[in-house]
């Protein structure tokens, strides 16, 4: 029970990484806030990480309206008095063809994947800053490294996540001592691929390239994530890169 005075909040809470960060991290005794429009999913989560004697609140929260999630983080310090831990996991993947335009769909990652991520990390610095102790963990992906087609604006959120991520390690671990980790997972067995709406991308993409890779379990990525925020005092897990290992670069 690594964390069991811990505090952690986990967006994207109701499925895939995020709903298997939140187990993770109530099973080493972490207090868990969860984050999620599909409040539902938020309630079914947390009767079972009670029913293992964890302790879980549910906070109905769409990252890219500010309010809200000022209310996720002010929701966590009545119930629990502090934050130690912010999983920043909400994030959208509509792949699509640049030439198709589906500029909404552009307009909706860099809403959830970058200014989502802003809100959460404004939200929760006032106090990490105050008590000088705190974990951000931020979801990037192979795709914060690695282009590909069909992809372009994703990766670009997703660069943008790992530059943060540096850019906040500069400026936030040494005079406030909190650790920054950015994440990149690979190929991860998750909801993600459900939003593609471009035919012409669904066609390439199940084209049988793909028939040989099996992606990691969602727990696979919980587990990166437990190591880095469970390490002793003093030492930062800046990055954390996990794939299949057929996937290759």
């Amino acid at each position: 029970m690594k964390l069991k005075t811990k505090v952690a909040i986990i967006t994207g809470a109701s499925s895939g990484i995020g709903e298997a960060t939140a187990k993770a991290l109530a099973a080493e005794g972490a207090s868990v806030v969860l984050a999620a429009r599909r409040i539902d999913r938020l309630e079914k989560l947390k009767s079972e990480i009670e029913a293992s004697g964890g302790k879980v609140i549910c906070v109905k929260t769409d990252v890219v309206i500010r309010n809200q999630v000022e209310h996720m983080a002010k929701a966590a310090l009545d119930a629990f008095g502090k934050i130690d831990i912010l999983i920043n996991n909400a994030g959208l993947m509509p792949l699509s063809y640049m030439k198709n335009l589906h500029v909404e769909e552009w307009d909706r990652m860099i809403d959830v994947n970058m200014k989502g991520a802003l809100y959460a990390i404004a939200a929760v610095l006032p106090d990490m800053q105050q008590r000088k102790c705190g974990d951000i963990v931020n979801i990037s992906s192979i795709a914060g490294r690695k282009l590909f087609p069909g992809a372009a604006v994703y990766c670009a959120t997703k660069f943008g996540i790992t530059a943060l991520s540096e850019g906040m390690r500069m400026e936030l671990s040494k005079p406030f001592n909190i650790r920054i980790t950015s994440i990149q997972p690979g190929a991860v067995a998750t909801e993600l691929t459900h939003a593609f709406t471009d035919e012409e991308l669904i066609g390439h993409w199940n084209d049988g390239r793909r028939a040989h890779l099996v992606p990691l379990k969602p727990e696979a990525i919980a587990s990166a994530i437990v190591y880095a925020v469970t390490q002793p005092e003093g030492i930062s897990v800046n990055e954390i890169l996990v794939m299949p290992t057929m996937q290759g670069l």
